[in-house]
């Protein structure tokens, strides 16, 4: 290490901890500003250029405020203590709360709408789409219904996506009220909540009532009438909600687009949409996915033939990644399979499970002998299977995935294989590039990959239409309800405003139409609609077990990812304050010891002289204090990163040994 002045051999003198602002040295009077301290450069161990205290607590500070930064994209609620965490308003109006879903692409989708004691949810979904070390995904945060709970009726859910219904195993039991939706959906909330990774609350009991969407049956909610009204998207039972509330009417789309042919034949209900817009709607919450495509959204049924063709053509086996609650793609897969004699196999546990209660409810016709165990692919003629797998996304564990990866425990890819991704990225999902890499390892295979966005320079048929509806179908959407007040939820807020100005093409006074936030308070009268307040909102993190992720370990999972952690191990005399071993150091994901050894023995030497000027002088919790502020200034110095240091001492002698860590 450099010599400094006043000090003997080179020692590096432990400095104290300062309360100056910054993180720097403050000047004291009389005292003189060392070369490290003024911000002038020597030369150290290394042939860097020496760096102050004050610079390497700021660098420090800059790298925890950038994991916190990156934690706090998905913070949970923020509730004052001193407060109640509630907004209150017992004022005679109905008041509509996104607790999630009013930003992003649209994900953890939860609308709550409450009037004077009755309250009731819409929908209640997941975010697959965080990306941070050791989460599974994110739900709403429900830090207000916690002085609410007395007004919750019910939780109504539009359809069976994991955005609209993946938070409910967590929520429902804490908050408990039945569960309203289509045949097809309620079977979806009780698979989700059968293969919910943590067992209920002692003495819960789901409840949930099924509705027929065909026959226009309006059940009563408290002070609410409901009303369930079909419509087309990518998985059977979507409806629209229709919520009669003592101040008006109430309409939220979900989901959609108005296929005019889907493969099930259930079309949308647009007579019925129609006959509500005449009675009068109040307000419309209409979904806005994709608001900013043109045109309308192709039927279904102008894929189907894509894959009759390609199953003509393949020579070997053919494998289809596909959502997993697609159920009317899988359909359309496996009539084309049945035609060329295929037998077919289904792979993805999500897949596997949605398929069994889909075939047992009657959503689906598979012709007897059709289906075979994954295990016995191998077995077969290439030319006489057809793989159903999730993986369409690139999701890291799903079937396609390992697949590619050689992973998989009953199929190894071969050079007459074909892959058809029958899906394109979800938006705002950042899954581009999982997908990119996915199709990577597959041609690394020599596999033929046909994806929907290549599908012309391919020579053949599109390969996957979207569920939501394009700008054309929004704006009917519109017409035939003709609400008073426009509110589009469900989409990234730049999208939202998109739909308000279609919306102002439709002929609704941008007055009547907001763009709202998540926990801001939306409150309509039969005249007026307007925020008139807050509540708390955020995002609660779930690892892959189901089990809650706090904010603070998520940050120092980032502080872990991206600059690694040291621990140094003393081993101190309890009499003498002397060490007894030299210091022991373990880096994980921060330097490769091996590599580094002068700067680790330089470390070392770092904490003898630290024990040696300072551990008698102070108490152990200073002590560990100014070790880790000197560490981390010695780290800093060498290498220019801050890795997460944690001192562990144990104190040996006497009658018991104590370990400070």
């Amino acid at each position: 290490m450099d010599n400094k002045p006043g000090m003997k051999n080179g020692e590096r003198r432990m400095q104290k901890p300062q309360n100056s602002r910054g993180g720097g040295n403050q000047r004291r009077s009389g005292q003189k500003n060392s070369p490290q301290q003024n911000g002038s450069s020597q030369p150290s161990a290394n042939g860097k250029p020496a760096v102050s205290r004050g610079a390497a607590v700021r660098a420090q500070k800059r790298t925890q405020m950038d994991a916190q930064r990156v934690a706090n994209q998905w913070m949970p609620a923020q509730v004052d203590e001193n407060r109640r965490a509630n907004f209150i308003d017992d004022t005679p109006r109905l008041k509509i709360i996104g607790l999630g879903g009013m930003d992003g692409g649209g994900s953890k989708n939860m609308m709550l709408v409450e009037y004077v004691n009755d309250a009731v949810v819409i929908d209640a979904g997941n975010d697959l789409s965080v990306d941070l070390p050791g989460i599974n995904y994110g739900i709403a945060d429900t830090a207000y219904m916690e002085n609410i709970r007395h007004k919750l009726r019910a939780y109504i859910i539009t359809h069976g996506h994991l955005d609209h219904i993946g938070g409910l195993p967590h929520i429902v039991p804490k908050f408990p009220a039945p569960v309203y939706g289509s045949k097809f959906t309620i079977g979806r909330v009780h698979e989700i909540f059968e293969n919910f990774g943590l067992p209920m609350p002692e003495g819960f009991e789901l409840k949930t009532v099924e509705m027929n969407e065909d026959t226009h049956e309006r059940l009563k909610i408290g002070e609410f009438y409901v009303e369930l009204v079909r419509v087309t998207h990518s998985i059977p039972g979507s409806t629209i909600v229709v919520l009669d509330t003592p101040v008006g009417r109430i309409i939220n789309t979900g989901d959609f687009r108005f296929d005019p042919n889907p493969l099930d034949h259930e079309r949308t209900d647009m007579e019925r949409l129609i006959e509500l817009g005449n009675e009068g709607v109040l307000a419309l919450l209409s979904e806005s996915t994709t608001v900013e495509r043109l045109g309308r959204t192709p039927s279904e049924s102008t894929i189907e033939k894509s894959y009759v063709d390609i199953m003509q053509q393949a020579p070997g086996r053919i494998f289809v990644g596909v959502f997993s609650t697609n159920m009317n793609r899988i359909q359309m897969i496996v009539n084309a399979a049945v035609h060329h004699g295929r037998k077919v196999a289904i792979d993805g546990r999500s897949m596997v499970s949605t398929l069994e209660m889909a075939v047992r409810h009657g959503f689906m016709k598979i012709p007897k002998g059709t289906f075979i165990p994954i295990a016995q692919v191998g077995t077969m003629t290439d030319g006489q299977v057809v793989v159903i797998c999730t993986g369409s996304q690139g999701e890291p564990s799903s079937a396609l995935q390992r697949m590619a990866n050689g992973e998989h425990r009953h199929i190894k890819l071969k050079e007459q294989d074909t892959v058809i991704l029958s899906s394109t990225p979800i938006p705002e999902s950042g899954n581009d590039a999982l997908i990119g890499q996915m199709v990577d390892d597959l041609v690394k295979n020599h596999v033929h990959v046909f994806e929907h966005r290549n599908h012309d320079l391919d020579k053949v048929g599109p390969l996957h239409v979207s569920g939501h509806a394009s700008q054309d179908e929004y704006a009917e959407m519109i017409q035939m309800t003709k609400p008073k007040f426009f509110i589009p939820i469900y989409g990234a807020f730049r999208v939202k405003q998109r739909h308000i100005d279609l919306a102002i093409e439709q002929g609704i006074p941008r007055a009547n139409c907001l763009n709202a936030l998540n926990g801001e308070v939306i409150a309509l009268t039969p005249d007026k609609m307007e925020i008139i307040g807050e509540v708390p909102s955020g995002t609660i993190l779930v690892d892959q077990t189901g089990a809650i992720v706090s904010n603070v370990v998520v940050k120092d999972r980032v502080l872990l990812a991206e600059e690694g952690l040291v621990a140094v191990v003393l081993t101190v005399d309890k009499k003498t304050g002397n060490l007894l071993t030299s210091p022991d150091i373990i880096s994980r994901g921060f330097i490769y010891m091996r590599e580094q050894e002068e700067i680790m023995n330089g470390l070392r030497g770092e904490v003898r002289r630290a024990v040696t000027q300072r551990y008698k002088r102070i108490d152990i919790d200073r002590f560990k204090a100014e070790l880790k502020d000197h560490i981390t200034h010695y780290l800093f110095e060498q290498t220019g990163r801050s890795p997460i240091v944690i001192p562990v001492i144990n104190i040996i002698g006497g009658k018991s040994e104590d370990t400070a860590a």
